[in-house]
């Protein structure tokens, strides 16, 4: 029997014959190893522990403590377990397909009847059954013929169709959980045993067409969590229910900020205090530009589709965009234009008006672009997700020598944005070349380098994505952490080598000949509408004085103060201060529960006190209690609080 050589992570190899199982191999290590192993890692690829490996090469063997093979084990043997619980209840239910997400999973069912909240309690009782008994888990690779028999016997038609799916060079693998069988790539767990059975959650059901296709079955998705104990489970549970307390739907319709319509689906429509944080935010942003250095443009919205082609947007991004037909004068065919869904080609004509010199750059152009994307009704999500939005857009035209030196100031600018809006965490990803590409591996080079060394001389830490950069360049996305926890992707900084050469953008050189500028992408927030969102739900509608829309409420106790009430509320507009009067015939308290609902900051509670005083009595948003200040005072104390934090 031919021999290989396996290489463990403390650099040691051993020799074994070529078919051992991952699970021979922790044996031959320890025997408490082969108890603890779940999996294995073989040259970047999570195995099974059964199947055999037959070439050389490096292995780890999993064990429950490495947190992310085992959660993606956990939450996929779940999924096979929540399936074989509902065809276990319902034994005329079809199964289709159960993927792995973002803290759980979810499997697909065809049935007549809707899934019931008491059904998912069923079903987690059935599940916490199955997993009890410790029901051992095996493989085997079946042939294609044999495969289509055994679901033809079954009359299981979706499990037919993604045989059918699978590519003639992979092979076919039946899982059994038991003596529950289902078509899977793998790798599981060894037994269902394994699954912690306090540690899952099913969560709730939703509708989902047969592989996303609007026109095939409407089927049920089950969706669940699952993590490595019980104590994550309850955390993450605690950070849903304070999530759908932040919810920015919710607060927005609180907060009167904005609403959608069917007659505009996924465009915004802003209500005056919505506007009014859009309008401080975009402000905010604007004086950061300036004094970065960038040249604010304006581009127009709708553009010929010629544009697009020879940018290379309209064979790759097509379906995305929303036509434009115009009927021209004369013209015998109606004209072709795009709302566009991006900024960039738009920003090289605006570069390549008139010569440029290896003086002029770096050149940065900014622009706040209206933008609009064809996104598929169900993925549409409040402000998170829209149809219609504006970038934080620029674009650095520059060489590629200063790259390192762009990419550096961008960070900077960004760390700094994101801790004057409240953000003090974020996360890095630095995506490398994909197998397809444009550019040569010199530049390549050159680039990812620069990246990496401008992350680097600022001392923060970064992860890297081999090839998961852009064809025209390698990239960093930013991920900023919430209040509670949750990461969201929001700015990106992207070299390209693709586009000034597409659209012709040139400069002369030192040399004096001509050369292609290096073309950087780069968005802070990433979309004002989902920036906003994101602000929202971070301070839970709470938001810092400067940005809140209606800074402050001044209520009349009686209305004896009425006259008081309307003189505070001038001097706080005349000082900049957004205010507005209260003085309907209400209780105090219900005033004060009415705007603390709409989350106003500061409510100014005016009685006949403080009318012979000339004083003011002021409660804070969520604070026990109120305090007394001279009205002068209060005034210079709210107007310091409300001043945006880069002009402080």
């Amino acid at each position: 029997m031919s021999q290989i050589s396996l290489t463990f992570p403390d650099g040691n190899s051993r020799d074994y014959p070529a078919g051992i199982t991952a699970a021979e191999v922790a044996a031959s290590i320890a025997p408490s190893l082969a108890k603890a192993a779940i999996s294995a890692s073989f040259d970047g690829a999570h195995i099974d522990l059964q199947w055999p490996i037959d070439t050389s090469g490096r292995i780890a063997i999993n064990t429950i403590k490495d947190s992310e093979p085992a959660l993606e084990l956990i939450r996929h043997d779940l999924a096979h377990i929540m399936a074989r619980a509902v065809q276990e209840l319902w034994p005329d239910v079809k199964v289709t397909i159960g993927p792995v997400r973002d803290y759980g999973w979810f499997y697909d069912f065809d049935r007549a009847e809707p899934f019931t909240p008491e059904d998912l309690g069923a079903i987690e009782q059935r599940m916490k059954q199955i997993i009890a008994a410790r029901d051992p888990v095996r493989a085997e690779v079946w042939d294609r013929a044999r495969a289509r028999a055994h679901y033809e016997a079954a009359n299981e038609p979706f499990k037919l169709e993604l045989l059918d799916r699978i590519p003639g060079d992979e092979p076919i693998r039946m899982y059994w959980h038991g003596d529950w069988q289902d078509l899977c790539r793998g790798p599981h767990l060894q037994n269902t045993g394994q699954v912690p059975a306090d540690a899952f959650k099913l969560t709730h059901v939703a509708g989902a067409y047969w592989l996303g296709d609007a026109s095939r079955p409407m089927l049920q998705r089950i969706y669940g969590v699952a993590f490595r104990n019980r104590d994550d489970l309850k955390a993450h549970l605690t950070m849903l229910e304070e999530a759908a307390k932040r919810d920015h739907r919710k607060l927005g319709r609180e907060m009167e900020l904005f609403h959608f319509q069917e007659e505009a689906p996924g465009m915004v429509f802003w209500h005056p205090n919505g506007w009014s944080i859009y309008r401080e935010l975009e402000a905010y942003m604007r004086r950061r530009l300036v004094r970065a250095d960038y040249k604010e443009i304006k581009t127009p919205q709708v553009v010929d589709r010629v544009l697009w082609e020879k940018s290379g947007h309209w064979e790759a991004y097509r379906e995305n965009m929303f036509i434009v037909e115009v009927d021209e004068e004369g013209a015998k065919e109606k004209r072709i234009n795009a709302l566009k869904p991006m900024n960039c080609p738009c920003h090289v004509q605006v570069y390549n008006q008139g010569i440029k010199s290896y003086r002029d750059l770096p050149l940065r152009l900014a622009e706040f672009g209206s933008c609009h994307r064809y996104e598929p009704s169900g993925s549409m999500h409040g402000l998170m997700r829209v149809r219609g939005f504006v970038q934080d857009d620029a674009h650095i035209f520059c060489t590629e020598d200063q790259i390192e030196a762009e990419c550096a100031g961008f960070i900077g600018l960004l760390s700094s944005v994101y801790k004057d809006l409240g953000f003090e965490k974020f996360d890095i990803k630095l995506s490398t070349r994909p197998d397809v590409r444009v550019g040569s591996d010199e530049i390549w080079d050159k680039a990812e380098s620069a990246l990496a060394k401008a992350i680097e001389h600022l001392g923060l830490p970064y992860e890297v994505n081999p090839g998961d950069g852009a064809f025209y360049g390698p990239k960093l996305d930013f991920k900023l952490t919430d209040a509670i926890g949750r990461e969201w992707q929001c700015g990106t900084f992207q070299c390209d080598f693709n586009l000034p050469q597409r659209l012709d953008a040139e400069y002369v050189g030192e040399d004096g000949h001509k050369h292609m500028p290096v073309m950087l992408h780069r968005a802070v927030l990433g979309s004002f509408e989902r920036f906003i969102g994101i602000l929202i739900e971070n301070y839970a509608g709470k938001m810092p004085l400067w940005l809140a829309p209606r800074q402050i409420v001044v209520a009349s106790i009686v209305s004896g103060a009425d006259d008081y009430v309307h003189e505070i509320v001038a001097t706080l507009r005349a000082a900049g201060l957004r205010a507005e009067a209260d003085t309907r015939n209400e209780k105090i308290n219900y005033k004060v529960r009415e705007h603390s609902v709409g989350k106003v900051p500061v409510i100014m509670a005016i009685g006949m006190k403080e009318v012979e005083e000339r004083s003011v009595s002021i409660r804070r948003l969520d604070r026990q209690g109120s305090e007394s200040r001279p009205l002068a005072q209060a005034i210079d104390e709210l107007r310091a609080e409300a001043t945006p934090p880069d002009l402080v």
